[in-house]
């Protein structure tokens, strides 16, 4: 595994150095310098380097060098999560914007935390709240916390849940759950060919929970619901989830086994799972462009249609279309039925925005466009339509919360609460 961890600053000169296994030196800082800071490549390289049988695996800081060495077969996504977690880890002691100088006037406290969150090469506990309960520095510490006993302390340690501490307590016990969706589409419009179609999700959960719960969280996941049918009971059919993946807490054993999410959340907010959905999409806008130059491009006349697809009851937000026109574009004429419409330059687009979009709403937008002659005409490429928009309430993938059960041996009440939101990703209509 990792042999040594190196701080160093842009000269090349070791800040602070931990050596974990004797199979390199600190004289591995100087071929360092040499060979990867002085080239200057560091942003035009791999943030991996061979030299001398020895692997250099290092990102960036500000102007410092964080650097794992190691001259065994490693793998590299540990390693530099590792390094990711170790400034995450500064951050919260030093400052979000630490430097050389608060480094070299916290020595004694880098190396306890080095000495804690790596043993002979491998990463033990790199969680912030638990390493602050036991290496505290000024504010580090959190509010309300008194003295710990010594057993509790152990079992933050070395227990398996080092994302939540116990005893905490909460007078209203809730959970609030965001679905949070990205659309990403790519559409001919000559054709009306589908090039691109999916939806990438996040679900994040804020929980404010006394105690140690288990919570058992369950989507309208096409898996999980083929099996409930099968004992006879007739449900909708569900969505077919792929590329899942979770946050630690969450037990990967039980969702290989019957696709039951299964977690002891950590207190406060945590993103609890990602997804990635690419059957059955449910568009939320339908635009219908047609774009026509004129011999000798002097003009160009564009025709816009835009529909929501989704229910009355609901409305979009912050519906942006982006329409490309040529280089050379001397002014426009623009006429919408709904919403503000314009050439912007700085885009080299007509920019149509519309704050509030009603559900089953169609909008028109007509313009022409004038342009200057050129001295060297050129065919215009025709970049894609881009659109920005977000809608509360809906999910284009059809992706929604079962149930979510909350188990703790108080048996207390429990409060959930469940939002909505799709947004464009990269939302594009060829021309």
């Amino acid at each position: 595994m990792i042999s040594m961890i190196m701080v160093l600053n842009q000269k090349g000169d070791i800040l602070i150095s931990r050596q974990y296994r004797d199979d390199v030196s600190r004289s591995a800082a100087d071929t360092f310098r040499m060979q990867v800071i002085a080239a200057k490549e560091t942003g035009a390289q791999p943030p991996i380097q061979r030299i001398d049988n020895c692997s250099f695996l290092y990102t960036r800081h500000l102007h410092m060098y964080f650097v794992a060495l190691t001259r065994s077969n490693v793998n590299p996504a540990l390693v530099f999560e590792y390094l990711f977690q170790k400034i995450r880890i500064l951050k919260a002691y030093l400052g979000e914007d630490f430097d050389e100088n608060s480094m070299r006037n916290s020595m004694t406290l880098i190396y306890e935390l080095m000495d804690e969150t790596m043993d002979f090469g491998y990463p033990q506990n790199c969680a912030v709240d638990v390493l602050r309960l036991y290496i505290n520095l000024g504010n580090v510490r959190p509010d309300g916390e008194g003295d710990i006993e010594p057993s509790q302390l152990t079992s933050q340690i070395t227990g398996a849940i080092d994302w939540r501490r116990e005893g905490i307590k909460y007078r209203k016990n809730q959970v609030y759950i965001d679905v949070l969706e990205s659309v990403n589409l790519l559409l001919s419009s000559a054709t009306g060919a589908i090039l691109r179609n999916e939806v990438t999700g996040a679900v994040m959960v804020n929980t404010k929970l006394s105690g140690m719960p288990e919570c058992k969280f369950g989507l309208n996941d096409k898996l999980v619901l083929e099996k409930e049918s099968k004992g006879g009971s007739k449900r909708k059919p569900g969505v077919e989830i792929d590329d899942c993946t979770f946050h630690r807490c969450v037990r990967l054993g039980k969702f290989d086994a019957d696709r039951t999410i299964t977690f002891i959340p950590p207190d406060g907010e945590f993103e609890l799972m990602k997804y990635r959905v690419t059957e059955n999409i449910n568009l939320p806008f339908r635009i219908l462009p047609t774009v026509q130059e004129e011999p000798g491009l002097k003009k160009v006349s564009i025709n816009l249609k835009i529909i929501a697809t989704f229910s009355e009851k609901l409305f979009g937000t912050n519906v942006v279309i982006k329409i490309p026109v040529p280089k050379n574009t001397a002014k426009s004429k623009v006429k919408v039925s709904f919403g503000r419409a314009k050439y912007e330059p700085e885009h080299q687009a007509v920019v149509w925005r519309i704050k509030r979009f009603p559900g089953k709403a169609e909008c028109m937008l007509s313009a022409e466009v004038d342009l200057m002659p050129m001295v060297r005409p050129k065919a215009w490429n025709r970049p894609p339509i881009h659109v920005e928009f977000q809608v509360p309430m809906f999910t284009a993938s059809g992706v929604h919360v079962r149930f979510l059960r909350v188990y703790d041996k108080s048996g207390y009440h429990t409060s959930r609460w469940v939002r909505y939101i799709t947004k464009a990703g990269g939302y594009q209509i060829r021309i």
